[in-house]
């Protein structure tokens, strides 16, 4: 078993992160400012990114609980210890109007998005509340989880729920020293957000719309004159939640959403 007590200097120093969904978008960047502050981190994804000194590579599935179980005893096998939680893994589907609405997609979009949080906290609380200095979760809920908009059943369910999740285990993790957050960015110009089903429903006039086919209508949703954020700016919300900066927010929800539901409620 090897330990973090040669810690490197930074927000994060000799802190053990877990996040999910950390092969590519939101979870990777977080996953390298993690390590930026001093922080070792257990990347887990459906393909990973690649290991070095301070990431543990760890290849699950969100859907099974088995490969959470295997990838918190090997995170725990390697670092001795978990202190941070980012419950980051997710999809955004295209959908219908609810009458219209497959229950298929309902089913992955709730399996993943919602349930797959629940089983990666399965796999994971009892550790943080074996770890004597607490912890810190954070749960990549989105602006869908405080207004809903059209065509979004699932997706706004499951991130809407996420924020209810965290009340209550903020409740849980609290008595041994946890903290349960939620994040809400805003559209991040990531391939789940820039892609071609997700633009065409910016843009149905058009056969192949590409992102700078779509910028005004984005921007038209925010205060900001941005048409989406970049994943480091979520990442640095995430790291401000799990670092001791934030030591007594807990059963907060943190937007990083260029003002989109201060303009729309």
């Amino acid at each position: 078993m090897s330990t973090t007590d040669s810690a490197r200097p930074g927000r994060l120093a000799g802190k053990v992160a877990f996040i999910t969904g950390a092969g590519a978008g939101i979870g990777l960047a977080t996953a390298h400012r993690f390590i930026d502050e001093g922080a070792v981190v257990a990347a887990a994804d459906l393909t990973p990114p690649d290991a070095n000194d301070s990431l543990l590579p760890l290849q699950v599935d969100v859907r099974d609980q088995a490969s959470l179980d295997a990838a918190v005893a090997a995170t725990l096998e390697r670092f001795g210890r978990i202190d941070v939680l980012f419950a980051n893994a997710g999809v955004l589907l295209p959908e219908a109007p609810a009458e219209e609405l497959d229950e298929a997609t309902w089913n992955t979009v709730i399996d993943i998005d919602l349930s797959g949080v629940w089983r990666t906290a399965k796999a994971v609380f009892p550790a943080l509340k074996q770890n004597p200095n607490g912890s810190s979760v954070i749960l990549a809920s989105s602006t869908a989880g405080i207004r809903g908009g059209p065509s979004t059943s699932a997706y706004t369910a499951a991130k809407t729920a996420l924020v209810g999740l965290a009340k209550v285990w903020a409740h849980e993790l609290g008595a041994f020293g946890g903290r349960v957050n939620t994040t809400h960015p805003t559209a991040v110009g990531t391939d789940l957000v820039l892609n071609e089903g997700n633009l065409r429903r910016y843009r149905p006039d058009l056969v192949d719309p590409t992102p700078e086919d779509v910028i005004e209508p984005f921007k038209r949703g925010k205060l900001l004159d941005v048409p989406w954020i970049d994943p480091v700016d979520v990442a640095n919300a995430v790291l401000f939640l799990a670092s001791d900066e934030a030591r007594y927010i807990t059963g907060a929800n943190l937007t990083i959403d260029a003002g989109s539901t201060t303009k729309w409620g």
